[in-house]
Formats: structure tokens, C-alpha cells, sequence
């Protein structure tokens, strides 16, 4: 598959995501879901960038010209999307970000009735009518069939409502200082207002978008400047979402970086001692720390691991009966409360556990030994699937065989190719990178 990566459809601004290319994808996307139509609506939002704007009008002539009513929404945090998708009884949900990505770069993601993102399946027939020119020119509506857009302003509270209904309504944030860092993304206005109406004590940053500097030096990408101002102010916490708000990084009242699967693990514990958590397990990815799989078995949990993408998460939450899961990189998905990854409510529910628990965030998240991972992203020229590549079989068994665990694989938005290691001896996992980077270098670059 060429145009769909690992969430969506994403690429360079103005290339990739041109207003051309955005258009004939609506399209495609509109005549995707017709025969599944209940009320001929399609949800659009959007994060922060610049060319947020060309691409959503992009958005709205190709979903109108083949005859889908939409109903934009304006700048709001992807799994708002997601939730009101299914809330609005609209027949799919199409979020404009490139989430973490910087400012020059933007993306199409895709959520169908029930606020789910679209699989791989659907993904795929999606593209197969973008190809086809002939099925495009085809569907184009005439007459009184063309659709119309109409902007709504005021769903911002509905889901403030919403992300405040999933905290416990026997609990307050009063005495509680909170640093948030909305990343100048989707989330600046929604994050703050939740976390003060629950009564918290609030530094705000990264929440004067310009439609340039999204994720710009902040946010979960640069958690650096969220952990000097949590130090500054002498924080309890502190929280960085990304430029979608779906990723949640979280500092202790030191400024240090708590670790997103210790995050996950105590969190999933704590649901099992009070009785929410479903399927006695979590799912996460092949990217988490065998650390984890030890801590939740030896609270009698198991940890299902999935492919990389909180889609591929909530799929197998879905297939195992699970309520919760993530992403080590800060996608968490409580799915009793969000369809996929939700930065500003995965806070809450992180929030809720040090009130009820009373112990200090760096006490609380930091529940067990990682094993040492390294993780190198190294830039490449060519994608060549990656068991063609002659040697890499020896490669994989000599990692194997110095008892390593080991994952290569490409990233689904950036020429990158994403070598994970992890063992029990820092040094050997650093002498055995080297030779791995090597290698690609020599393959790929």
C-alpha cells in the first residue's frame, strides 16, 4: 500500500497532502462510505497548521461533489473526532494532523460510524477507488445532489463534557498544581479548561498557536520544557500531549520523564484492584519493555502485544475482550471512555489514581526495573521490504542468539527505518546497535 501509512495518510504539505491530491482522497473516501450511508454526514476537523485550511476546504469540495452534507468542526483534539463521530450520528469522521509531525507535514485520518478508525481492509478499497479515475469522474453528484458544509462552534463543550465525565465524580484536583503542555496543537483550549473546571491550579504552555510552531520545541515531543517549568513552579505534575492530543507524556514533581509502560502497568493494576479492568490483561505493542509483561504477571495479568499503531491496539482490545491498552510512545486508550488514543483523558485517569492513592507521582509511576532498549531511528533513502534484504536473517539470529530481543521496521510517515533493542547488558546492546545500524546503513542508505 502507497498511500496509506500507519495512521492514516500523511506526507509533506502542499505534496503529498496536496489540495488536488486531498480532494480526489475525499472523494474516494465519500464514495467508500455511500452504500453504508444512515445520514449522508461526514464529521471534519482539524489540529493547528497553517495548511489545515487548504486541506479541509480540499476536504469539503471532494466529499461535496459527490453528494456528502459536512459538518466542520475547526481545530479539536483527534479522538474528539472520534467521539463525536458516533455522538452526531454521522456516517464517518475525518481528522486533518500529522499528530507529532512538525509543522510542514500534515495527514488524513479516518474514523467510520462508530468512531473506530478504518482497518486495513477498508483502508485498501479506499485506495483502490482513488486509483480509479473512471469510478471517481463517475460519482460526481449534479444538481440537487450536491452537498452542502455548515460550521459548527459550539461541540468544544460537548466534549469537555464528555473527557470530564470519565474522571471520578467523587474526586477534585483542588491542591493539586498541574504544568500542561498542549504543544500550540488541538488541545490548547480544551486541556487547560478541563483540568481548571475540575479545580486544579494550572501553568498552561504551548497554547499560542500560529499554525507554525506545532510541536515546535514543546509538547510530548520536547518534554524538556515541560519538566524546567514543573521544577519551576514546584508542580505535582506534569502533562505534554502532542499536536493532536492523542499521545500523553507525563513528568514527576522532580521533572522526571515517567516511563509510558510503567505509566500503563500501574494504571492497568490499579483498574483490576477496583474492578474495571476486562480480559485480566492489557494490550500493547512489540515496542514495550519485557519489563512490563513481568509486572502485570506478577499481579496475574497477561500483556498481549500488538502490531505498532494505537489502531492496531484497540483491534486486538476489540478481539480480546480488553478495556485497556496503548502505546509505550504515550497513546493510551481507556476504551471505556475513547475509541483510540486520548491524551487529556488518559491524564485524568493518571491524575485520579495519585489522588486516590496519595503517593507522589515519582513513587507511584516507577513500580519496576525496565530491562535496558535501545531504540535508533535512522534515516534511509529506500523502504526494501525487509526480508528480501540478504543477511538479515544472520542478523536477526545473532541478536537472538546474545539473548536480545530485537524489532527492525519502517516508520509509516517518515523515510526512517526504527531498530529497537533490548537485553539485559546496556553494553552489549550498544556494541550490538552499532553493528546493526551499520548493517542498514550499508542496505539501505
Amino acid at each position: 500500500m502507497e498511500l496509506f501509512g500507519t495512521d492514516g495518510v500523511r506526507g509533506k504539505a502542499g505534496i503529498k497532502i496536496s489540495a488536488m491530491e486531498v480532494m480526489r482522497l475525499a472523494m474516494a473516501t465519500g464514495i467508500y462510505f455511500r452504500p453504508f450511508s444512515k445520514t449522508n454526514k461526514i464529521l471534519v476537523g482539524k489540529d493547528t497548521r497553517r495548511s489545515g485550511y487548504m486541506i479541509e476546504n480540499a476536504i469539503v469540495s471532494g466529499l461535496t461533489a459527490v453528494g456528502y452534507n459536512v459538518i466542520q468542526i475547526g481545530p479539536m483534539p483527534t479522538p474528539a473526532i472520534a467521539f463525536l463521530t458516533e455522538s452526531m450520528r454521522c456516517d464517518g469522521g475525518i481528522m486533518i494532523s500529522a499528530s507529532h509531525n512538525p509543522y510542514f507535514d500534515n495527514g488524513v485520518k479516518f474514523f467510520n460510524e462508530r468512531g473506530n478508525k478504518l482497518n486495513r481492509e477498508v483502508e485498501k478499497q479506499i485506495e483502490s477507488i482513488y486509483n480509479d479515475l473512471e469510478a471517481i469522474e463517475e460519482a460526481q453528484a449534479i444538481d440537487k445532489a450536491i452537498g452542502k458544509s455548515k460550521r459548527i462552534d459550539d461541540v468544544i463543550g460537548r466534549y469537555i463534557v464528555h473527557i470530564k465525565n470519565s474522571f471520578p465524580k467523587s474526586l477534585t484536583l483542588a491542591g493539586k498544581r498541574v504544568v500542561i503542555d498542549c504543544a500550540n496543537g488541538a488541545g490548547y483550549i480544551i486541556a487547560p479548561t478541563v483540568l481548571e473546571e475540575l479545580g486544579a491550579d494550572v501553568v498552561v504552555l504551548g497554547n499560542q498557536p500560529n499554525g507554525f510552531n506545532i510541536n515546535e520545541g514543546c509538547g510530548a515531543m520536547h518534554p524538556e520544557l515541560l519538566a524546567n517549568a514543573v521544577r519551576d513552579y514546584r508542580a505535582d505534575v506534569g502533562i505534554a500531549l502532542d499536536g493532536d492530543a492523542d499521545r500523553l507524556v507525563m513528568v514527576d514533581e522532580h521533572g522526571e520523564l515517567i516511563d509510558g509502560d510503567k505509566l500503563m502497568g500501574v494504571l492497568a493494576v490499579h483498574m483490576k484492584n477496583q474492578g474495571t479492568l476486562k480480559g485480566a490483561g492489557m494490550v500493547a505493542t512489540v515496542m514495550s519493555n519485557k519489563g512490563l509483561g513481568e509486572y502485570l504477571n506478577s499481579h496475574n495479568l497477561e500483556l498481549h502485544r500488538s502490531a505498532v499503531g494505537d489502531k492496531n491496539v484497540v483491534e486486538m482490545m476489540q478481539e480480546k475482550g480488553i478495556n485497556f491498552g496503548g502505546e509505550q510512545s504515550g497513546h493510551i486508550i481507556f476504551s471505556d471512555y475513547a475509541k483510540t488514543g486520548d491524551g487529556i483523558s488518559s491524564a485524568l485517569q493518571a491524575l485520579a489514581y495519585l489522588i486516590e492513592t496519595g503517593v507522589k507521582a515519582s513513587e507511584a509511576f516507577n513500580p519496576y526495573k525496565s530491562y535496558p532498549q535501545l531504540l535508533v531511528n535512522l534515516p534511509i533513502k529506500n523502504k526494501l521490504p525487509l526480508d528480501t534484504i540478504d543477511g538479515i536473517e544472520s542478523l536477526k539470529e545473532e541478536v537472538e542468539s546474545k539473548g536480545m530481543r530485537h524489532l527492525f521496521r519502517y516508520s509509516g510517515t517518515e523515510n526512517l527505518i526504527r531498530i529497537l533493542l533490548e537485553g539485559k547488558d546496556a553494553t552489549k546492546l550498544e556494541k550490538m546497535m552499532e553493528k546493526c545500524k551499520n548493517f542498514f546503513e550499508k542496505e539501505l542508505v
